[in-house]
């Protein structure tokens, strides 16, 4: 462990009561400091406080009081969805108090090292994977963070013996400072959530904080074949192990023979390791892998150089490859109806994870595409609409916006469901829509390009509708 009885005694103030703010608040109280947990939430909407109260933590529902934030406060904890602009986040940076997330915390606590693993797509079937790959190698991880335990839980339970294995997202590396993963990888860097960072260059600098601490002996797991990803490599002080599906790489990991744009998908090719040696290990011929499109072929390759730089014998690496059939909600097979295939795919909330999904299939597709209107023009999808895409239905806020790259695109079948006040409805019907605009042989494929939250809680939400609307056809 780092230093848990530094915050003995000390008042924090946690922000959020969502799952990771009642886990390190109650971490927190554990280690003896004196919490307490805001949310602007009604009481009656916060079934978490009783139980943080029995325990002994102050729990303040219903806004934000103006005495909250105070010069005795020694650390914020937020929510990493709270924006900074919260009027208890502004008041504690203008007091000079310290404000992170609970990976700030959960690193300060935890006895294993850590293993970060961040991107724009991706992260979660990484993650999931290098936990597969360390559990097959016997190096027992522990797989947590953004991708559902709470980094704080899994920190009391983990012991030097273990890996922690860790989703991180921009929100939650934006609120760190002395987190410092042995092993950091970023899988690649897309524009997206810049209604929370602002601008580019603030979305870059909080997924670049992952390294901002590494030393010499710690190692960078890079995609060479990201412009923005190489561009950190001056500012990165970590031993480098780069991946590529473009390069064959001296040392890292990479696809062999490397992939050509415009050329076809069949072309027999293996997941190489070059080591510091010298040495070749051939890990696995790509057309085994267990999840379809090129895209996991990439994180395959992050995968691999992860659990290689965790000590995973790369002999060993082959079968939780070609295993592992994918995560829910991520180019997730839902069934096949009068002779379509259907996919979900709602984990796309940007438009390059759709234009990777709809790289992934040589069939024509009717695409359903649609969500919260984040202020892009979506034309990055306008060249995989021309090749790729038969049909597009619309939906959700940006509706238009869809619609118009398709009539750009030059397709003659486009439909816009309007929204109805009942979502599951609206998405239903679109379903409906594909499946009379499907032939025998076609893909329908829910990759919205849009976050969710115009209309759903989460894109778990929408991918569950839609397969419920597929299954009912």
């Amino acid at each position: 462990m780092n230093h848990p009885e530094s915050y003995r005694g000390q008042q924090v103030v946690v922000l959020g009561l969502a799952k990771s703010g009642v886990q390190v608040a109650k971490v927190l109280h554990h280690v003896g400091a004196i919490v307490t947990v805001n949310d602007k939430k009604e009481r009656q909407q916060c079934p978490e406080a009783s139980e943080l109260e029995a325990l002994g933590i102050s729990v303040v529902c219903g806004g934000h009081p103006d005495d909250l934030i105070h010069s005795e406060v020694k650390l914020v904890v937020k929510n990493p969805g709270i924006p900074y602009q919260a009027p208890p986040v502004q008041q504690a940076l203008n007091l000079g108090i310290e404000v992170v997330t609970e990976v700030e915390v959960a690193y300060h606590l935890c006895a294993a090292p850590m293993i970060g693993i961040t991107g724009s797509n991706g992260k979660t079937t990484t993650t999931t994977w290098v936990g597969k790959m360390l559990q097959h190698a016997g190096l027992q991880p522990i797989v947590a963070g953004n991708i559902g335990t709470p980094l704080s839980e899994a920190a009391q339970q983990a012991t030097a013996d273990n890996w922690m294995v860790v989703e991180l997202s921009s929100f939650q590396l934006k609120g760190t400072t002395d987190f410092r993963p042995r092993i950091a990888s970023l899988l690649n860097v897309a524009e997206t959530h810049l209604d929370y960072h602002g601008d580019m260059d603030d979305y870059v600098a909080s997924k670049a904080k992952l390294f901002s601490n590494q030393q010499s002996d710690d190692i960078a797991i890079l995609n060479w074949d990201d412009p923005v990803c190489r561009g950190l490599v001056p500012y990165i002080k970590s031993k480098l192990l780069p991946f590529s599906m473009t390069e064959t790489l001296e040392v890292g990991v990479y696809a062999e023979p490397p992939y050509v744009d415009g050329e076809e998908d069949d072309v027999k090719r293996q997941v190489i390791y070059a080591d510091e040696q010298g040495n070749r290990h051939v890990i696995v011929d790509v057309e085994n892998i267990g999840i379809p499109g090129r895209f996991n072929v990439e994180n395959a390759l992050a995968a691999v150089a992860i659990a290689v730089s965790a000590g995973a014998d790369p002999a060993v690496l082959a079968a939780p490859l070609t295993e592992f059939k994918g995560v829910e909600h991520r180019l997730e097979y839902v069934l096949q109806h009068d002779g379509a295939t259907y996919f979900n795919n709602s984990k796309a909330t940007n438009s390059k994870a759709t234009v990777m999904a709809l790289n992934s299939f040589k069939e024509p597709v009717v695409l359903i595409a649609g969500g919260l209107d984040r202020g892009s023009d979506m034309m990055e999808l306008l060249p995989l609409f021309q090749e790729r895409v038969k049909a597009v239905v619309a939906l959700g806020e940006n509706r238009a916006k869809i619609a118009h790259v398709a009539e750009l695109a030059g397709l003659k079948q486009i439909k816009v469901v309007d929204n109805e006040e009942d979502a599951a409805k609206t998405l239903t019907a679109a379903v409906q829509e594909a499946s009379r605009l499907a032939a025998p042989g076609d893909v329908v494929l829910l990759s919205p390009a849009c976050a969710s939250w115009d209309m759903f809680a989460s894109y778990e939400e929408r991918g569950r509708i839609f397969k419920e609307a597929a299954h009912n056809l």
